[in-house]
């Protein structure tokens, strides 16, 4: 009997401890989800009423440290807009080639390297060049010995002892092969190859190409073992000392552009920074093709040493300035290839938006011009700062 109640003792005692589990973890979970209601309250997004009507609280203005203001009057530039790219006159811009093909022997130039105009810069290997060398020399012998009968024959001729026929064919004989001669003796100089040593005896099948400018090297083609043809270009040699930009305009842009004026130009591929050059030569003819004029700008010396040749370009030419009102390029809304700002309509409780599309005027570094119409002019409140978290 007492071994009955113990038990019965023991179920109500676990059932008693199953109970308070259980409404612990209730509890448990209501403050979770009370917690977690709780946060979503905190983080609460930004409503959007319609696609154009944005609402925000004057807590979440706060916290992303907005700011509105309006249009204020400033002086624009007006540019006209060109495209082009960083590049360098023709005469400092050489490539490397050779007209007699050859092996490579020996290079140790990269990309990049800097070199000096009659630097060697590649060793080639070939055994056209002895063959060159030695009918160049067999050319040479036979020179002194046609030029020795010529004069012989002359001598006779005018001493009226040998016939005329057989002083033009010595005369004929000296002259053609004075004339390949001269041909071959081009060849070797081309080749850096010392003739003088040549009628020395002093044959070589290697050949070094030089340096015909100064400059970088901008590209290299070349490895040991490889052969390079007459065709193959074996590097580029760019001289960044005469960097200038290479732009393009419209010809109904081309009566406005004149030389010494300024222009604000950006590499969009590489950087947001703004560069300033000057028009240094406009060109004096229009390309048939597309109807535009070439424009040359001067690049700083301090230009020069963070631009590389070939980079794309986009430029505005400034040809008078304004004076127009403008926000921060920042307060503006590109939606759909159509722009808008955030203009306030309410801000009794919470900040009410409306987003009202604009037509956009000149823009300098940090500010673009808004054109006035009926819904944005100098007095219009339009958010200025934090459009980023508000738009998207």
């Amino acid at each position: 009997m007492l071994c009955y109640n113990t038990t019965k003792h023991n179920l109500i005692y676990n059932t008693l401890i199953i109970n308070i589990m259980l409404k612990k973890n209730i509890i448990l979970a209501a403050l979770i989800i009370s917690f977690f209601s709780c946060k979503e309250t905190k983080t609460e997004e930004i409503a959007v009423v319609d696609e154009t009507t944005i609402t925000v609280t004057k807590e979440q203005f706060e916290a992303s440290k907005m700011t509105i203001g309006n249009p204020v009057e400033q002086s624009f530039d007006v540019t006209i807009k060109a495209s082009g790219k960083v590049d360098v006159p023709p005469q400092y811009r050489a490539k490397v080639t050779t007209f007699l093909g050859g092996y490579v022997k020996a290079t140790k130039l990269l990309v990049g390297d800097k070199v000096a105009k009659g630097q060697a810069l590649i060793t080639l290997e070939n055994t056209e060049y002895l063959d060159l060398q030695k009918d160049y020399l067999e050319l040479a012998e036979q020179l002194t010995y046609l030029k020795s009968e010529f004069e012989r024959q002359k001598t006779l001729y005018q001493e009226k002892i040998a016939s005329q026929k057989n002083y033009l064919k010595a005369e004929s004989d000296y002259k053609s092969t004075r004339g390949m001669y001269q041909g071959l003796r081009e060849k070797l100089l081309l080749l850096n190859i010392n003739p003088t040593n040549v009628e020395r005896g002093k044959f070589t099948s290697q050949i070094t190409l030089t340096a015909p400018i100064s400059g970088d090297v901008t590209v290299m083609n070349a490895n040991v073992g490889m052969f390079m043809s007459p065709s193959d270009v074996i590097l580029e040699i760019v001289d960044t000392n005469y960097l200038h930009l290479n732009l393009s305009i419209f010809e109904k842009d081309i009566l406005s552009v004149k030389e010494g004026q300024k222009i604000n130009f950006s590499i969009p591929e590489a950087s947001k920074e703004l560069f300033v050059s000057q028009v240094q030569k406009v060109g004096k003819s229009i390309e048939s093709k597309d109807r535009t004029i070439a424009v040359f700008g001067a690049l700083s010396p301090q230009h020069k040493t963070k631009l590389l040749s070939g980079m794309f370009v986009e430029a505005g030419i400034v040809i008078n300035s304004k004076k127009g009102f403008g926000v921060p390029t920042e307060a503006i809304v590109t939606e759909d290839n159509k722009t808008f700002v955030l203009v306030l309509n309410n801000d009794t409780k919470d900040y009410i938006f409306k987003k009202v599309p604009v037509s956009l005027g000149e823009k300098s570094e940090n500010f673009v011009e808004i054109l006035p119409t009926a819904l944005v002019n100098q007095t219009t409140k339009i958010l200025t700062k934090g459009v980023f978290d508000v738009a998207n």
